[in-house]
């Protein structure tokens, strides 16, 4: 039923209907909801990961943290590319040119493998010096250099399955991304089970029984979550490309060699969200190489609030994805003062939002770093700096959501600008001056303040309106 009336209020953009305010409500929300549960999904595996892994003491969890920052760098880079694309759908789906968005995904396919091959090739060729480059400690070099060697081998998989949730959420489909995420939290739960952890004996009601287990510590933990993505992807590529009425590849296929205009707008749209990727993901190495020499404790305890903290802000791009389609194809329908009213309905309900869930972590900060480790040290150092973040969670929501409406309609190369300059400008300014003597929670103190500039740049941004009539990005 729900998503008989989400396609229902979706065809009102397309067509030029009036839309209600009770009905622009109801829409964001029918979008923001299963969106926000992908992402849920999406960081609990890396909390399911954490946990695993922090049973096995603080030099497991933090070989983890150490290249967790890089992991993300990769992973932005091939969301990036598959926005590039993804984005040009929701403008031709906005103006009801089905067979051209089509054409759109066809050729996004053959170019996001080409570039996610590239980044696999870059990885692994890395993957041995990597932890290095970071100032890691000895004892955890090899156990992150195996990690990051087994996540990069399975970029193309990464990859597919961005393109593939990204091309559906564009088309308004949120709900088959959202349980097939689901489903590969639940899968990286039972890899992670049987991967991590040696054979042992359990016993339940008086009986024991024998559980296999690879005993791979560190390495299952990674190869566990690709597994579950790889089968994932190739689900949300099946379901796409034979099941989704506006993409399914039927009838005239069309060729899938990437055509020079399509490329140019996804590289208009890509390029400066992959130098925004990179500009927060260089900051969180430059922070892991600022936090390294604070010892094994503060880099496990900053790992495990970075993991936390996302259930936060999970929301947050949840509700981003959401405002991208709806200013997306009210662009492409050339509604305007309807895509002004999205935009702030989804900004407005990020900043509720993830102000409540904020409230929730600070209250509930010992309890969930607790469940990722047993360690006393790194429980107490965890739980005061996710507190200090805990009063920025309203503005960094400005700043996501919003970045999702300039994502909608194509503009990406200022709001990344302005993402860069407040990370390198304020983060890592205030960051290096404070950790020598305030430690990590000098570094999360610098942070919080930073996001809170964030978010005022883009509320303003947003608010003054001009970036519409200033795009250069051509449907």
């Amino acid at each position: 039923m729900k998503k008989g009336k989400t396609e229902r209020l979706l065809s009102l953009i397309r067509k030029g209907k009036p839309m209600t305010l009770g009905q622009q409500l109801s829409l964001t929300a029918y979008l923001s909801v299963p969106a926000i549960m992908a992402q849920v999904s999406s960081i609990a595996m890396q909390y399911i990961d954490a946990s695993m892994v922090g049973s096995l003491g603080a030099n497991a969890a933090a070989s983890i943290g150490l290249v967790s920052t890089t992991t993300w760098l990769f992973g932005g880079l091939c969301a990036a590319a598959a926005t590039g694309f993804s984005v040009q759908v929701a403008h031709r789906i906005g103006s009801g040119d089905f067979a051209d968005a089509k054409m759109v995904f066809r050729q996004s396919v053959t170019a996001v493998l080409v570039f996610s091959s590239l980044l696999a090739v870059i990885g692994v060729s890395v993957s041995g010096m990597l932890p290095g480059w970071l100032g890691g400690d000895e004892a955890i070099r090899r156990d992150s250099s195996l990690y990051f060697l087994i996540f990069s081998l399975f970029q193309p998989a990464l990859q597919l399955n961005f393109l593939a949730g990204g091309m559906l959420r564009c088309s308004g489909n949120m709900r088959v991304p959202s349980m097939l995420n689901i489903l590969m939290c639940l899968l990286d739960v039972v890899f992670n089970f049987f991967l991590i952890f040696p054979s042992r004996q359990v016993g339940y009601l008086g009986v024991e029984f024998t559980v296999p287990g690879a005993g791979l510590g560190v390495a299952g933990a990674i190869s566990g979550t690709v597994l579950a993505e790889l089968i994932t992807a190739g689900a949300m590529m099946w379901y796409l490309c034979r099941r989704s009425p506006m993409l399914r590849l039927s009838g005239k296929r069309g060729g899938f060699l990437p055509r020079k205009e399509t490329l140019h707008k996804a590289f208009r749209i890509s390029l400066p969200m992959g130098f925004e990727h990179a500009a927060i993901c260089g900051a969180q190495i430059m922070t892991t190489i600022i936090v390294a020499p604070l010892g094994i404790v503060a880099i496990a305890a900053n790992s495990f609030a970075i993991i936390a903290e996302s259930l936060c802000y999970m929301p947050g791009y949840g509700i981003s994805e959401a405002a991208t389609t709806l200013v997306g194809q009210s662009l492409g329908a050339n509604r305007i003062r309807l895509l002004r009213s999205f935009a702030n309905i989804t900004v407005w309900s990020g900043m509720l939002i993830m102000g409540f869930m904020g409230a929730l972590m600070y209250v509930a900060a010992p309890q969930i770093i607790g469940v990722m480790t047993p360690v006393e040290d790194i429980r107490t150092l965890g739980a005061e700096i996710l507190r200090i973040e805990a009063f920025a969670e309203p503005m960094f929501a400005a700043s996501i959501v919003a970045y999702g409406v300039f994502v909608g309609v194509g503009g990406t190369f200022v709001p990344s600008l302005m993402t860069f300059g407040s990370i390198w400008g304020v983060r890592l300014t205030l960051a290096a001056w404070f950790a020598p003597t305030m430690g990590l929670r000098g570094v999360w103190l610098a942070m919080c303040v930073e996001l809170c500039f964030r978010g005022t740049i883009f509320l303003v941004r947003l608010w003054r309106g001009n970036w519409i009539y200033k795009l250069r990005f051509k449907r």
